[in-house]
């Protein structure tokens, strides 16, 4: 391997690297979106987008069109991240307060995948990790549709996970602070399904989603997205108080 592209040890804090496949796909398998890094005509930018793992591959995919996809074209190394975000540490110190969390770095060249059969596996992973069954539920895509839709695919031979779990780690001298310290826990839920308006009358729901059920999730509910759209009919009616 090209020692430039060889991230797999973990200088800052080595003791939260880990490097086995397992704990590096159960962290590009839950979470549902990545960050992809490139370089655009000497500019870096980053793009966030979903992806889908299939063995030993970490895919993406968009319209033809999409501008990222003329830097993966070039054959030039891409910078891939994933991060999930457990919890937030509150320590005695400020210095010391950190975040709990699980992130995945990937760093290769894309290779682009142009056979119809294999973007259909890789859209079929991608409809079933957002909802085991969609896939078969909905229609496929055409051959228009197909052809329409470019899918990169990046190794995962170099590939480093980064992990911290547990309480703040404050200095002995801090402890006896008054200060009330430990973890705030984060997490990512689906809230309870919300049927699209046009549908009259609305159809039931499919079996794969009937366990999505969380009604004390604040994203979750008919309620909560009427209520959203409220808050914005009344920003936009609100009148312009920035000054020049």
């Amino acid at each position: 391997m090209d020692r430039s592209l060889d991230i797999r040890q973990v200088r800052r804090h080595p003791e939260r690297g880990h490097y086995d496949r397992a704990t590096i796909d159960s962290i590009i398998d839950e979470a549902y979106f990545c960050h992809v890094s490139t370089i655009q005509d000497g500019v870096p930018i980053t793009m966030p987008t979903l992806h889908v793992r299939v063995q030993d591959q970490l895919y993406i995919h968009g319209a033809v069109a999409a501008g990222l996809f003329s830097a993966l074209e070039q054959n030039t190394v891409i910078s891939v991240t994933i991060t999930l975000m457990d919890g937030l540490v509150l320590a005695r110190s400020w210095y010391n307060h950190s975040a709990n969390y699980r992130s995945v770095v990937v760093i290769g060249v894309p290779a682009e995948a142009t056979r119809p059969r294999d973007k259909l596996i890789v859209l079929k992973a991608l409809a079933d990790k957002i909802a085991p069954g969609r896939w078969e539920d909905a229609r496929q895509p055409n051959p228009t549709e197909l052809k329409r839709t470019r899918i990169f695919g990046v190794s995962l031979a170099t590939t480093v996970a980064k992990v911290r779990s547990g309480p703040p780690t404050d200095d002995p001298s801090d402890l006896n602070l008054p200060t009330w310290a430990g973890i705030v826990p984060l997490t990512i839920a689906k809230g309870t399904p919300v049927g699209d308006p046009n549908d009259s009358p609305p159809k039931p729901l499919p079996d794969y989603l009937k366990h999505v059920q969380h009604p004390n999730h604040p994203g979750s509910g008919q309620e909560s997205l009427l209520s959203q759209q409220r808050d914005v009919q009344r920003l936009l009616a609100r009148p312009n108080r920035l000054k020049d």
